[in-house]
């Protein structure tokens, strides 16, 4: 396959080509050139130049960084500062958003793409399902892949050859036979995916990502955004849904994920923990860009959003792109010859076949792979006829797992395939996921603090002379006593004194401090004004009506500025009624 080279104007960058590969939903891989200064959108536009794609909003690109957290690949920002990592880089073509209604898709080449993430989305769990529904969805793909049954095409058994879901039991299989033998006959390719979408959307969990973390009493839950709302599951129960109408903020503070919202007319607010800050800015990302996504009419509408209410504090994200009732409307005016889709047959296509085949052999090296909660996916299972979303993190297929070199690309690729295959249960580790590790104070060293004053007794020599002479020993004693106690006191003090005054460590220490407060005070002096004029002008200068419209201005404004301003009216108003009464 030709690689695409990347050109831009800068003339610095022209000798500075950097090798990616970007892997697509059916496995194979599509490499390319860039420059240091190319932008994500060069590399989206240029997977869906190759597919000749037109819907192109429900898609993004995902990579791993170093520490093994999950990002979506930003259009505006450049590809290198996004990796930070040594090239040559590996991401992944996905779904990023998807559509609450797959019939409003009007080309049979976007249906497609979105089938191959609905069917990566099963086989690794993520789509949990009753046994009926998954022999539905089977049966569908099996119809999508193989065509109409036919007993000479299709011997006894031909379905327990096809790995479609992690746990496949003999019941599950009779079922999809039974439904691809008698209920799909006649369906094409593209009729059986659009079923099979249509199917997926009606399940709980279509459309989510999971987000491993943790609530307030310590129990482990996964987040998730669709298109309806904000949902959060516990095992496969969904403990909470808010719609994106209900939901009024979201926020992030390290590793804790707020979420503000209304339920049933009650203001409430949802904390969860996650295992790192860098998966609650993942987190708090997702969330912020898929409410835009599916909440606005328009793109024009979505404001830069700010994840702290701390004034001029925390982290801004501003999502970029179409929103969906402007995709969807631009689908009804796609007008042209619809594009040759060439599918992947279920032979061809490496996540069911070669990864079915790979088993775990080694406890240790699964425990190495081991990804961070924050990148990991729920590990379903067949029981009862029942895929379960266990509390429990197995990582998201090795496709979208991708490493950072060669050599650590066929390393991962390996713990990744073993993981997803592992009969075995793979576990949140206490000792890898402690949002709330205990700090312990810190010890006292005995003999760590010196005695400022040391007793010098002097022994009551008594006098056998007389009675006077001893009380006059006693009191002699007494004031030598107190003369030396003043000495030492004095001797610690100067100690003291010359310790200060010859430390230049401290002395520039002090100096630093004096400036630092000198320097603060200035800027109170400087900015103090200034936030009267903001706050309180009409002044309608350009800089000035910039910093009005920041969310963190307005924020402050609202909710800390004008009840304040409120406060002290309400007080100077009572105190001159009480001045004015008496």
């Amino acid at each position: 396959m030709k690689m695409l080279r990347f050109r831009s104007s800068s003339i610095k960058s022209l000798s500075q080509e950097i090798k990616c590969t970007i892997r697509l939903l059916d496995d194979t891989e599509l490499p390319c050139i860039i420059q240091r200064d190319t932008k994500g959108q060069f590399l989206i536009d240029h997977i869906c130049n190759h597919f000749s794609l037109l819907e192109k909003d429900y898609f993004g690109i995902r990579y791993v960084d170093p520490e093994k957290q999950r990002h979506w690949l930003e259009p505006n920002k450049s590809v290198v500062k996004q990796m930070k990592s040594q090239p040559p880089y590996t991401m992944c073509f996905r779904v990023k958003f998807y559509p609450s209604e797959p019939v409003k898709v009007k080309e049979e080449l976007t249906r497609y793409l979105l089938y191959l993430q609905i069917k990566r989305d099963i086989f690794h769990g993520r789509l949990l399902c009753s046994l009926s529904d998954a022999a539905c969805l089977g049966a569908h793909t099996l119809q999508a892949e193989l065509g109409d049954y036919e007993p000479d095409e299709h011997p006894e058994g031909y379905v327990s050859e096809i790995k479609l879901f992690p746990k496949q039991t003999q019941k599950l299989e009779r079922k999809m036979g039974q439904i691809h033998k008698n209920e799909l006959r006649g369906q094409t390719a593209a009729v059986a995916e659009l079923n099979l979408l249509q199917k997926a959307r009606t399940l709980e969990t279509y459309g989510v990502d999971p987000h491993p973390c943790k609530d307030s009493s310590g129990a482990t839950a996964f987040i998730g955004f669709t298109a309806t709302g904000f949902v959060v599951f516990q095992g496969t129960k969904r403990i909470h849904l808010l719609r994106w109408s209900d939901v009024n903020k979201l926020k992030f503070d390290g590793k804790i994920f707020c979420v503000h919202g209304v339920q049933k007319e009650m203001k409430i607010v949802l904390t969860y923990h996650t295992s790192t800050p860098a998966a609650c800015k993942h987190l708090w990302k997702c969330g912020v860009e898929n409410q835009a996504f599916y909440k606005y009419a328009k793109s024009s509408q979505i404001k830069t959003v700010s994840s702290s209410n701390i004034f001029f504090k925390g982290r801004r994200f501003r999502f970029s792109g179409r929103v969906a009732k402007e995709v969807i409307e631009a689908s009804t005016k796609i007008q042209r010859t619809p594009p040759e889709v060439h599918r992947t047959t279920l032979a061809q296509s490496r996540s069911y076949c070669s990864l079915s085949k790979q088993l775990i052999t080694n406890v240790k090296s699964t425990e190495s792979c081991l990804p961070s909660p924050n990148e990991s996916e729920e590990q379903s299972a067949m029981d009862g006829g029942e895929l379960k979303l266990n509390d429990q993190s197995i990582p998201e297929e090795e496709k979208e797992k991708e490493p950072q070199s060669e050599s650590g690309e066929r390393d991962e690729s390996k713990c990744e395939n073993k993981e997803e295959n592992s009969e075995e249960d793979l576990t949140i580790s206490e000792l890898v996921y402690n949002p709330s590790a205990s700090v312990l104070p810190t010890p006292v060293e005995d003999g760590g603090i010196d005695l400022l004053f040391n007793s010098h007794p002097l022994g009551n020599q008594r006098d056998e002379g007389g009675l006077y002479d001893e009380f006059d020993a006693a009191e002699t004693a007494l004031l030598i006593a107190e003369e030396e106690g003043l000495k030492e006191v004095k001797r610690v003090l100067t100690r003291s004194f010359e310790l200060l005054t010859s430390n230049r460590h401290l002395n520039a220490l002090a100096k630093s401090f004096v400036k630092l407060l000198l320097v603060g005070l200035g800027l109170m002096l400087f900015a103090f004004p200034l936030l009267l004029v903001l706050l309180e002008s009409d002044i309608d200068a350009s800089f000035l009506r910039e910093i009005r419209q920041t969310p963190e201005f307005e924020q402050f404004h609202y909710e800390y500025y004008c009840p304040l301003r409120q406060w002290l009216a309400c007080k100077i108003h009572y105190i001159l009624d009480k001045l004015g009464s008496s």
